[in-house]
Order: C-alpha cells, then sequence, then structure tokens
C-alpha cells in the first residue's frame, strides 16, 4: 500500500530536536513500506524547514533520506494536477491551504491513495474529490 507523507515528518524524521514527534516519526516510519512518496511542494518546503533549523546539515540529511535510504519518491505533477491545485487552495482559502498540502490532496485525487503520514490536522478537514477522507497516520 502506498503511504503519502507530508513535509512535516520529513522533517521530524531528519530533525532530533523536535522530539517526540522525532522519535514518534521513527517509529512509524519504520513500520510503512517502503517508498514513501511526495511531492517537489512537499520536499521543498521540507528542504527550507530544515535550511533554517539545522542549516545545509540538516537539508543534507534529507537528501541522503531521497537518495540513499530509497526512503522517499516523487509523484511528478501533470498540469492539469497543478491546476487543480489551484482550485483547491482557492476553495480552502480559509483553512488555508498551502501548496504542499494542495498537491497531497491531487496526488490522492488522482490515485486514489488516501494513506498519508502527515503532522497536519488540517488533513482531516480536506476532502478527496470533494467528498473521502484522508485516512490519516500521524506521528
Amino acid at each position: 500500500m502506498i503511504t503519502l507523507v507530508d513535509a512535516g515528518p520529513l522533517i521530524a524524521l531528519i530533525d532530533k530536536g523536535q522530539g517526540e514527534a522525532h522519535q514518534q516519526c521513527l517509529a512509524l516510519q519504520q513500520r510503512l513500506p517502503a517508498p514513501l512518496l511526495t511531492s517537489w511542494p512537499c520536499f521543498t518546503e521540507a528542504m527550507y524547514m530544515l535550511g533554517r533549523i539545522k542549516g545545509w546539515a540538516g537539508q543534507k540529511l534529507l537528501w541522503q533520506f531521497y537518495r540513499d535510504n530509497g526512503g522517499v519518491e516523487f509523484y511528478d505533477l501533470s498540469e492539469a494536477e497543478i491546476s487543480r491545485m489551484h482550485e483547491l487552495m482557492e476553495k480552502y482559502h480559509d483553512v488555508p491551504m498551502d501548496l504542499a498540502d494542495a498537491s497531497l490532496v491531487v496526488i490522492a485525487e488522482t490515485t486514489g491513495w488516501r494513506r498519508l503520514f502527515t503532522l497536519d490536522d488540517d488533513f482531516y478537514i480536506y476532502r478527496i474529490n470533494d467528498r473521502d477522507s484522508f485516512e490519516v497516520i500521524p506521528c
């Protein structure tokens, strides 16, 4: 079964300073079938935050998680999916929905994959194809 992964767990997996979230995400990641699937917007968000928290050292670890461990793969978003992301961000502007979140909702809509590894409570609000909920796997 494919598991989508949001930026939050990617950060928590790398940053030991996340405390309990780091430990819980590590334990959970070991039980999930590899690889995890994410989008470039999620990876970019995680890379940016790790840079702010840990500098290049944190960013380097995220690159290693991608390259060496096979821990995460990227979903290639189409033009139609990118347009749908815009629609979703407008629809959920009051939550608000960011680009990374919109990308995961679109991936779920396209593929039917509902299982999501996240720290973000907003995924309890978002709906796949305006009706289905995510199977949220929190750390």
